[in-house]
């Protein structure tokens, strides 16, 4: 038997460094998969010794596409830890501000960074504008952005940069590939709400910044509540969001859901999109509050793909370990107990594919030992995969109507079996529904925020940290990628230990001690690759699970050395 290896380092179009190699047989068949990070965070060490009312800041500085996602988990960890319950008014406007965030992160993860996973941009240059019109509302009866005159506009300013040479912002991806299945209309259709979406991001970054105040790190959050008081008790700024958000719903609407119903036609007989469950246990927490009580979403975890029954989740049960990964103790910790200690044993030498289809001498993961600065997180000693695709399925299982109602529309309109959303096009289709929910539902937070200010004006909760006691707690809640929790532990008045179990860190972990995969790991084995030298299978699948490994890893210089220095004219 004759097996090769590919590796694909970095997948680019996520956040942060993520590195891929899988072993292929002599029919391209994948028969191993490893997924590791090759940057350390650092954050749980550097937040260290601090006061605890500082957590969020740094915290936030984990990611830069989900920094109100580490921000909150940062801020509500202490309060948790400290037994302060913020005031509704607080609460409310935290979810306000979580709705910017999903609606910001899945419509640009689906343009910016997965679409062209799904639609050839070469191809929609030679498409027929009239008939792409006439194709928009095949998938909705009021499309976005695709009358003639429109995607004529978008084709010229495509062919503009084919005459400069490249393709721009198009360049060096695998157009042409086998495993594209859009019409060149189709296409064409997807590459204006690309364009469109450059505008429609911009308008979402604003609406968070509404109570936050600046964006993408937002600043109104503190430990107890929020500080945007002025912000609630102006009518203006009130209607300002009601505007913003109106317009992102629109986009949702009418290009983002249709484009993914048009996606799950085009693609249902695709072979590398379907049947790659990858980890089938799901696991996710409660989030958007928007009301008293009231979570938009529910949590839970399903084993095995079992939909007949939804568990409770267990905190006690979550750990994390380090066998594959870059750390010095290999025991599977708690996160309150988490230790963030390096132990670098680096790469080994050996060959791989190269772009042209070559064997070539490359640096290659240790697989017999750590590859991989991401842990490996386990409940009850199993790995789990969070995401949306958890949110919606676990929701759906459990009769939730508000997510139900969606998910049911959707498959009739596509036709597809509900078993679907267990597959790389099920990953991409349940964070469009998930956006869809958010988008139903944000103006019932919006309007319980509005009655509880007519007769409660309270946004911050009083306490009081005693520096003789010692406290502990975390934050269990959703980030646009999934399941997301902080720990903490507090003691003579600053942080002793923190820990951060983040939704990549789920899905793009390592073996663990048993050899049992991660999620990104175990989607990809027994996927054929059509060509070996423009692997688009491996990065569509993992593009799917939207990667955000800055979240999980980190670098930091304990010495106090510059890395590099950068000049910046305020005045540009």
């Amino acid at each position: 038997m004759s097996e090769k290896r590919i590796v694909i380092d970095p997948i680019t179009r996520i956040e942060g460094h993520l590195r891929i190699e899988v072993v292929v047989d002599e029919n391209n068949v994948v028969k191993e998969a490893y997924s590791g990070s090759t940057l350390w965070r650092g954050l749980e060490q550097i937040v260290k010794n601090r006061d605890p009312r500082d957590a969020g800041f740094f915290m936030q500085r984990i990611c830069g596409v989900c920094t109100y996602s580490h921000y909150r988990a940062g801020i509500v960890a202490v309060e948790d830890a400290l037994g302060i319950k913020p005031p509704l008014n607080a609460e409310l406007t935290r979810t306000l501000m979580n709705a910017a965030l999903y609606l910001h992160d899945h419509i640009v993860h689906f343009y910016q960074l997965h679409g062209m996973d799904w639609a050839d941009v070469v191809s929609a240059l030679s498409a027929d504008v009239h008939k792409a019109s006439e194709e928009a509302f095949k998938y909705t009866s009021t499309p976005f952005a695709t009358g003639a005159d429109k995607l004529k506009e978008v084709k010229e300013r495509v062919e503009a940069f084919v005459k400069k040479g490249n393709l721009g912002p198009f360049a060096n991806a695998y157009w042409g590939h086998s495993t594209y299945k859009f019409t060149p209309e189709q296409n064409l259709i997807v590459l204006s709400h690309y364009l469109e979406c450059l505008r429609i991001q911009r308008t979402a970054a604003q609406m968070m910044a509404i109570f936050g105040a600046k964006n993408p790190h937002p600043q109104s959050l503190t430990v107890g509540g929020v500080t945007c008081v002025m912000d609630l008790m102006d009518p203006a700024r009130m209607g300002e969001y009601m505007s913003k958000f109106a317009e992102i719903k629109e986009f949702v609407d009418r290009a983002y859901y249709p484009d993914i119903l048009m996606a799950a036609k085009a693609y249902a007989n695709e072979p590398s999109v379907l049947n790659d469950v990858g980890v089938s246990n799901l696991f996710c927490y409660d989030e958007f509050l928007i009301g008293k009580n009231d979570h938009l979403f529910k949590g839970g975890i399903i084993l095995n793909g079992d939909l007949s029954k939804v568990y409770d989740i267990d905190e006690d049960k979550i750990t994390e370990e380090a066998t594959r990964a870059w750390y010095k103790n290999d025991k599977a910790l708690h996160p309150y107990d988490g230790e963030t200690e390096a132990n670098y044993t680096g790469l080994v030498d050996g060959e791989s594919i190269d772009g042209e289809g070559k064997l070539a001498h490359s640096k290659l993961f240790d697989t017999k030992g750590k590859y991989s600065w991401i842990k490996a997180p386990r409940y009850d000693g199993m790995p789990m995969q969070v995401g949306p695709i958890a949110s919606i399925v676990i929701n759906y299982a459990k009769g939730n109507e508000r997510v139900k109602k969606v998910v049911d529309e959707f498959l009739a309109k596509s036709g597809l079996p509900l078993i679907a959303v267990f597959s790389t096009l099920g990953r991409t289709a349940a964070r469009m529904l998930e956006a869809k929910v958010v988008a139903e539902h944000t103006m019932d937070a919006f309007n319980a925020l509005i009655e509880n200010l007519k007769t409660d004006q309270e946004t911050c909760a009083k306490y009081v940290i005693d520096n003789k006691k010692e406290y502990k707690g975390n934050f269990q809640g959703n980030a646009p990628r999934g399941a997301l929790s902080h720990w903490c532990r507090i003691k003579d008045g600053v942080i002793s230990n923190w820990q951060a179990v983040v939704p990549s860190t789920w899905n793009a972990s390592p073996k663990d001690a048993k050899g049992q995969m991660g999620s990104y790991e175990a989607c990809l084995v027994g996927m054929k690759i059509a060509d070996l030298s423009k692997p688009l299978e491996i990065i569509r699948k993992i593009h799917s699970y939207d990667p955000c490994i800055a979240c999980a890893v980190h670098v930091m210089d304990t010495k106090g050395n510059d890395f590099s220095t950068y000049k910046i004219n305020p005045n540009l």
